[in-house]
């Protein structure tokens, strides 16, 4: 099967666009991904993150004829704000700053039924000869698709649950953590990032990093009743391609706790040294809470 387009594209209609400053569009997100196995990882917000970046790297590459696309680099602020779920139809919108060979800078935001579920601020990627990384007429010919009929719904069908390996989570005055995560060295996602050089996504680590923030924060104490969660990364930086087969080292250190917020940092490493890092900001919500929210969207 032909991945492109089908298994790392969030962006399957675009109803606005200038070019290089502005654009808006929507995403499906597959219904049927509800009824797949565990081994699935569903559409966690790291993948909305995702559909954010590819639409505002559409109207970048709009701007330059497709000389260039965007990679990934740095996330001044994401707002995490309320989970999505299969069956949700993204309202995606990005504004650029900037858009030329070098770079492209935006932020951008994305809703579900006009309640924003993610922001973006402050994003910056450097730009690459598009030619190294997938096929600048394809491209033009999905941009004419997308702003026309657009894609067909459906095409994604989930990513593989990573694990994090050898999990050792430190207690004490400074409480850390540190796992590995072993890249795969075949996906069907490499097929769609990119079609000429597979590259492991940014917003999969992302996600990775989460998962090991949250593990080590269960273990901070906070009232009775309550969970930590996460509700923004800071200064997320990616300085160098992950590549299929990479073995990671992800560390994560509690910075600071001030009543019902936590501040912890997150690195990542790998054979040849410090690879990314980010800040992830935890507040304290109410179990309870939760759960009369998951029962109020059922009964919407």
């Amino acid at each position: 099967m032909d991945h492109h387009f089908r298994a790392f594209s969030f962006v399957d209609r675009i109803t606005a666009i200038e070019p290089g400053v502005r654009i808006s569009g929507s995403y499906a997100i597959p219904a049927a991904l509800a009824e797949f196995p565990m081994s699935h990882a569903g559409f966690p917000l790291s993948l909305v993150a995702e559909a954010t970046g590819q639409l505002a790297a559409w109207s970048a590459m709009a701007a330059i004829d497709f000389s260039h696309r965007p990679v990934a680099g740095l996330a001044g602020r994401v707002e995490l704000l309320r989970e999505v779920r299969p069956g949700d139809t993204l309202e995606l919108s990005a504004e650029l700053e900037n858009a030329d060979t070098s770079d492209v800078a935006y932020g951008g935001c994305a809703s579900v039924n006009g309640e924003p579920v993610l922001r973006l601020h402050h994003c910056m990627g450097p730009m690459v000869p598009i030619g190294e990384f997938d096929d600048p007429d394809l491209l033009r010919a999905r941009l004419a698709l997308l702003r026309g009929e657009g894609a067909v719904p459906g095409a994604f069908t989930g990513v593989p649950a990573f694990s994090l390996d050898d999990l050792v989570i430190e207690e004490g005055p400074a409480p850390k953590a540190h796992a590995k995560l072993q890249v795969p060295a075949d996906a069907a996602f490499f097929g769609d990032h990119f079609p000429k050089r597979r590259v492991f996504p940014g917003t999969l680590l992302m996600n990775m990093n989460l998962k090991l923030v949250t593990a080590l924060a269960a273990g901070v104490p906070v009232r009775p009743g309550v969970r930590w969660v996460p509700r923004a990364v800071a200064d997320m930086k990616l300085r160098d391609f992950i590549s299929p087969g990479d073995l990671l080292t992800i560390e994560a250190k509690v910075m600071r706790q001030e009543g019902d917020a936590l501040k912890i940092s997150v690195e990542t490493r790998n054979e040849k040294g410090r690879l990314g890092a980010a800040r992830v900001e935890l507040s304290g919500e109410e179990e309870a809470s939760n759960v009369q929210r998951t029962e109020a969207e059922g009964a919407a």
